[in-house]
């Protein structure tokens, strides 16, 4: 003998149908958006590091500029380098270009980009290579590899580096005072 729903039981059954598929729906559309939210987060920073790489080699082409850091760091950013440490926004154009200033051209690659993302905040850690051209053409390139890492934070202007630096893994070639520095 075979049941058939009628009336109101085959109404509420139909209605259960329908809310489990929306329900599933509404799910999934939750998890499609976390995943969109994460890669365009990712983007973003990826987006970042690539313009501090660039920025690097590029930020006073035109003459020295003092805004280039708002568009990368963060008011209260901290960095730490191989050459020394500097905390705030103040004085991060300057800090750059004393480095930058010791050598007549640099060009500077990052790779192995990895985000680790938590809400606002993630950890980063890119790998780099760089080739520094003293200001005597005589002179051997100062090539460095190691990596960058660092704490970016999501901010009204977009993501930032709050937290930066650079971690020298080799060197070859005079250093800014002509001796190495490994």
């Amino acid at each position: 003998m075979t049941t058939t729903l009628e009336g109101p039981a085959e109404e509420l059954a139909t209605e259960s149908a329908v809310l489990g598929h929306r329900v599933r729906e509404f799910s999934e559309l939750a998890v499609l958006r976390r995943q969109v939210r994460e890669l365009t987060d990712r983007a973003a920073i990826s987006e970042l590091i690539d313009r501090y790489v660039v920025l690097l080699d590029t930020q006073d082409e035109n003459g020295f500029d003092e805004s280039w850091p708002r568009t990368v760091f963060t008011e209260d950013v901290r960095l730490h380098f191989p050459i020394g440490t500097h905390e705030g926004l103040a004085g991060v154009a300057e800090f750059h270009l004393a480095a930058k200033q010791k050598f007549d051209r640099t060009l500077h690659l990052s790779a192995n980009h990895a985000v680790r993302l938590d809400g606002d905040r993630a950890q980063v850690r890119f790998h780099l290579i760089a080739t520094h051209v003293h200001h005597d053409g005589g002179v051997p390139l100062f090539d460095i590899g190691g990596h960058y890492t660092g704490e970016a934070v999501r901010t009204a202007a977009g993501w930032r580096f709050r937290e930066w630096g650079f971690h020298l893994t080799w060197a070859s070639g005079p250093g800014p005072d002509g001796e190495p520095v490994m």
